[in-house]
């Protein structure tokens, strides 16, 4: 028989949060619904498994998540509320609580999505993404069991972008003092759905998760993944070396729109700089394809003038389901002309000085 919960049926964080039931576990944690009496709401609760409290990589990572999804407010990103730790030591992050199912759940029940119902999801999660983006995140582990359909206020099919526990936070939005680690062999992602870089463990950018998206709308509208393979390194392989079948090959007796093939396949190209630059570049050439012209540009944030953030450091190659972040210093960006002319008055201001104590020195 099994122990029971020691989380159902507690109050938590001085019993502002009551533990209802659990939703979901994994290999780091459990999630759990509770209630909150004072908002009169209900919450999700993940927990990391007081057991790992001790494992360094772990509680970076989880913190991480955190903290990444705390800087994001696209209406497609789940929210996240609260986050810190519990009495015990336990890491908690309270979010939002999604009534629905993933799309990995959807298309597995319903079959294939029609394009007309998959585009306006897929275009919707690049909207999310391009602003993750903007903020110097990169999620890294897109795959359809990431993304949540659910039915706010009765909009059907309104996804939700989960889980950034694999998200590398750049340089410019780590906190002074944040742990980062690294170790040989540690694997990050899944493999079915991995940019090419990514499988091969070199820098990533936004491009890898465009890549990733392109390969989960491949997916949900045909049921396959754009390569045939048996095993989790085979997919590897082909992400690195192999061409993608055609969309409309894939599935011969499916029609799609002309030019539809194209734009993945532009999304899915094996060099980064093949592809579309930003997830909202992305989103503009799906939404073309959108029944009825439907107004969606609303969810895509408006380009920036630096549309590709800094590219995350290396990785080593898949072999788990573990991830860190590498140790590598931060690469300082080259001066700027403002910089350089500051630095050349600087020591213009000193010449002076120094020639104005050596006279007197001479004068003496």
């Amino acid at each position: 028989m099994r122990p029971a919960d020691p989380f159902i049926g507690r109050d938590i964080l001085d019993g502002q949060f009551h533990v209802l039931q659990k939703i979901g576990s994994g290999g780091m944690g459990a999630v759990y619904k509770a209630s909150q009496p004072e908002m009169n709401r209900t919450v999700a609760v993940k927990i990391l498994h007081p057991k790992l409290a001790n494992r360094k990589d772990l509680v970076s990572r989880f913190r991480r998540e955190a903290r990444a999804m705390s800087h994001l407010n696209h209406p497609n990103t789940v929210k996240v509320f609260l986050y810190g730790e519990l009495e015990d030591g336990s890491l908690y992050i309270v979010m939002e609580f999604l009534d629905g199912k993933n799309l990995h759940q959807t298309v597995r029940k319903e079959g294939p999505l029609s394009w007309e119902r998959a585009l306006p999801v897929l275009v919707q999660v690049c909207g999310a993404l391009e602003e993750a983006h903007q903020k110097g995140i990169v999620h890294r582990d897109l795959k359809p069991e990431n993304i949540f359909l659910c039915n706010p206020g009765g909009i059907e099919d309104f996804p939700k972008v989960l889980d950034f526990g694999l998200a590398k936070v750049t340089e410019r939005e780590m906190r002074p003092g944040s742990i980062i680690l690294t170790q040989e062999g540690m694997v990050f992602g899944t493999p079915e759905f991995m940019s090419p870089e990514q499988a091969q463990g070199k820098v990533l950018d936004a491009r890898s998760d465009i890549y990733s998206l392109a390969v989960i709308l491949y997916e949900a509208l045909t049921g396959k993944l754009p390569f045939d393979a048996r095993t989790p390194m085979e997919y590897i392989q082909h992400h690195v070396a192999s061409k993608p079948i055609d969309l409309n090959a894939r599935v011969p007796d499916k029609k799609f729109p002309q030019g539809l093939a194209e734009v993945i396949a532009k999304a899915i190209e094996k060099k980064p700089e093949d592809r579309y630059p930003t997830a909202g570049d992305f989103a503009r050439a799906l939404q073309a394809f959108v029944p009825n012209n439907r107004a969606l540009s609303e969810v895509i944030p408006p380009p920036t003038n630096s549309p590709i953030p800094p590219p995350t450091a290396s990785m080593p190659s898949i072999s788990g389901d573990k991830t860190l972040v590498d140790s590598k210093p931060p690469v300082r960006p080259p001066p700027t002309l403002g910089m350089m002319l500051g630095v050349a008055a600087a020591c213009l201001v000193l010449g002076v000085v120094l020639a104005i104590v050596f006279m007197k020195l001479v004068l003496k």
